[in-house]
């Protein structure tokens, strides 16, 4: 699909958020897109390396509040599930350059990235808490295990933006570039990885990984479970509808 441009060369997979005109905002198709190139690049072994990009000058809004409203997560199964599974469990090494705003999922999804290059426009947030939702994606464990647990709490309970230099000092990022130079960035270190031996590079992210794949995996479908209670209820259901009137919310009589 256009909205997801897969390009696979030289060992590296590229997957592009291409939908800048809607801020890259994610619909179900496009996670299933992303979940089917994962599963793809997985059982290929002539894809060493996964990379994951926007546009210099946005990453991703997060989700499409339109089409999540319309065709909500049902279960498991559904492609954002999918997705996360997907990437949480990755093999391979993944590298993403993120220019921009990155909302939501569009944080989240580094916290399963091995290396990170963000361009110094970037700007991080996790406003699931102002959606009247919790947190996806493990990263009710991921943010304080990497943030410390009061930095993650203004990230996740007061929903505070964060820029380039606070991520980087945290160590969600690997490095700040300008924003034309992140992508190029992202493939170089990306054909340095493709270069070495392929069993070396995923038993050392297995063992690297091994301490927090089972506590994750476990949040993930804790979080699944409260994420779909939540979306039904009177919180929520006032923050979208205040987003689409393009209003403050009142969570006064909730």
């Amino acid at each position: 699909m256009t909205e997801i441009l897969i390009d696979t060369s030289a060992s590296v997979m590229t997957i592009t958020l291409n939908r800048v005109d809607k801020k890259n905002s994610l619909t179900g198709a496009m996670y299933a897109a992303m979940a089917d190139a994962l599963a793809q690049a997985e059982a290929d072994a002539t894809v060493h390396v996964v990379v994951f990009q926007g546009h210099e000058t946005i990453f991703s809004a997060g989700n499409d509040i339109g089409d999540f409203l319309n065709v909500p997560p049902a279960g498991q199964d559904s492609p954002v599930f999918r997705f996360l599974r997907g990437i949480s469990s990755f093999p391979k090494p993944l590298v993403a350059a993120v220019c921009g705003p990155a909302v939501g999922i569009g944080t989240t999804l580094l916290f399963h990235c091995d290396l990170v290059y963000a361009g110094d426009n970037v700007q991080f947030s996790l406003p699931f808490v102002n959606l009247g939702l919790c947190p996806e994606a493990a990263s009710s464990y991921l943010a304080p295990q990497l943030m410390g647990y009061g930095r993650a709490a203004e990230a996740l309970l007061l929903g505070e933006p964060f820029k380039a230099e606070a991520a980087l000092e945290m160590g969600l990022i690997s490095r700040i570039v300008p924003p034309a130079e992140a992508a190029a960035l992202a493939q170089r270190q990306a054909q340095k990885l493709a270069a070495k031996p392929m069993s070396s590079l995923i038993e050392t992210k297995r063992l690297m990984k091994k301490s927090q794949a089972g506590v994750v995996a476990e949040r993930m479908v804790e979080e699944g479970a409260s994420f779909a209670r939540m979306l039904r209820e009177p919180a929520a259901r006032e923050a979208f509808t205040a987003f689409m009137e393009k209003r403050k919310p009142d969570f006064s009589k909730i």
